[in-house]
């Protein structure tokens, strides 16, 4: 399962390196609750890695950055301080595969809410007061994207080869052999900065794993689901609107429609770079049943033309834009520089991608079965919690690779506490805090 990882490879690392264990200690009573999962066959009693236990292990990789693969971190879970305070002890390879069948990766979702309130008592998230509109409405801003996982291993369940193919039959760009991957689907709290639902599917996009599918089982009332063009679907529009719930989707530049109003553009609209705002009839090259059952808005913004980037062998992942993105939403009486506010804020899921994969390490799977991916995924979420309560703020590249350095035993706590104090970082006054961190327990 772990290829490449020979023991001979696995660096002796010293216990003063692992300075991770005592902000993980914090967490242990909050995992308590998840030692008798998975034990209800364990009529022996001899168990020896629980769920709890197991999560602990994955944390504790994920913040040290000495720690790359499963073989170094049973190296870590060997060394006598760190099995007394965090309760582990060395485990084998075989174990650690096998066990993540037993657990259930949703009970992490209780250990995420209970962070969520600590959060929010230290440092309550405030509505951007641009978005006023929006909270008339009582709508959650929620950005829905997935993510590709490479899997490291050929796992049949992750068997995914792009569907669609030129004329010849070949697939485009690509030299037509197997890949192994799992699609991670991803709602997205924009104004807390933290996944509130993950799923994860094969990479096929296609069937029940396709992202519209994925969303259409997930919808819920009173969100405001913000979207690229991959979730364009008269359908998915008609039963969020149905649901009393709000969209903000990418169009295609070439939508055909019949205008029935034209709507005169504000200063602040035009500011924003707006550069059309209209009430349209939607698919008329559709079936009537087919076709939006509910007034559509398009709200055009001027863009810098470009090509797509992603692409493979050279060539593009699709279409970019010509210099205008197009954004269809049932939201008719938020104003028109709002609407390209809101549709701004959905790359706010981009970034959380790209800090789960370059910054957290999760590029590297540390399980390939589902399960495992999972818990992974939801301790990557726990991190970043983690990180918002330790630091007060959002976490950052920057912010994450100073406390790696705290964690490898590199950087001191002084120079922690006077990056985090940095007026580029938002000025946080710690010590005005530091009395609530106590009472957190942080």
């Amino acid at each position: 399962m772990f290829v490449g990882e020979a023991a001979d490879d696995i660096p002796d690392i010293d216990p003063r390196q692992l300075r991770g264990i005592k902000p993980l200690r914090k967490l242990l009573p909050l995992l308590a609750s998840l030692r008798e999962v998975g034990c209800g066959r364990d009529r022996a009693g001899n168990r020896e890695l629980h769920f709890d236990q197991y999560v602990t292990l994955v944390l504790l990789m994920l913040f040290n950055p000495l720690i790359g693969s499963v073989r170094a971190l049973r190296h870590a879970a060997s060394i006598e301080q760190v099995s007394r305070r965090l309760g582990v002890k060395r485990f084998s390879l075989g174990s650690f595969s096998e066990s993540v069948r037993l657990f259930d990766p949703r009970r992490l979702k209780e250990v995420v809410r209970q962070l969520c309130g600590d959060l929010a008592a230290l440092n309550p998230v405030g509505r951007d007061p641009r978005l006023k509109g929006l909270a008339d409405l009582g709508h959650a801003l929620t950005a829905v994207d997935g993510t590709v996982l490479d899997s490291i291993a050929t796992v049949a369940e992750a068997w995914w080869v792009p569907y669609q193919r030129s004329r010849n039959g070949r697939l485009p760009g690509d030299d037509g052999s197997s890949k192994y991957a799992w699609r991670l689907h991803t709602h997205f709290d924009v104004e807390h900065g933290l996944p509130t639902d993950l799923e994860l599917t094969d990479a096929r996009n296609t069937g029940t794993s396709n992202e519209k599918s994925v969303l259409r089982r997930k919808l819920a009332p009173d969100h405001c689901y913000v979207t690229d063009r991959g979730f364009a679907q008269f359908l998915l529009f008609n039963q969020i609107n149905a649901l009393g719930s709000s969209y903000v989707c990418r169009a295609k530049e070439n939508s055909s429609f019949d205008v029935a109003e034209e709507r005169l553009l504000s200063t602040e609209a035009l500011d924003a770079g707006v550069v059309r705002d209209a009430v349209v009839s939607l698919g008329l090259s559709s079936k009537p049943d087919a076709r939006p059952d509910h007034p559509v808005r398009l709200v055009v913004i001027e863009a810098t033309p470009h090509l797509k980037r992603g692409g493979r062998r050279g060539k593009t992942a699709g279409p970019g834009n010509k210099g205008t993105i197009v954004i269809a939403t049932n939201l008719l009486h938020v104003p028109a520089e709002v609407i390209a506010l809101i549709y701004r804020h959905r790359y706010g899921v981009e970034i959380f991608f790209r800090f789960l994969k370059q910054v957290l390490g999760c590029r590297h799977l540390v399980s390939t079965r589902p399960e495992g991916v999972m818990v992974q995924m939801w301790c990557a979420v726990i991190a970043c919690l983690l990180i918002n309560l330790w630091t007060a703020k959002k976490p950052t590249k920057r912010t994450v690779e100073t406390l790696a350095y705290y964690f490898m035993g590199v950087a001191t706590e002084a120079e922690v506490l006077a990056h985090l104090s940095r007026p580029d970082n938002t000025g946080v006054k710690l010590r005005a805090k530091e009395a609530l961190w106590k009472k957190l327990g942080y």
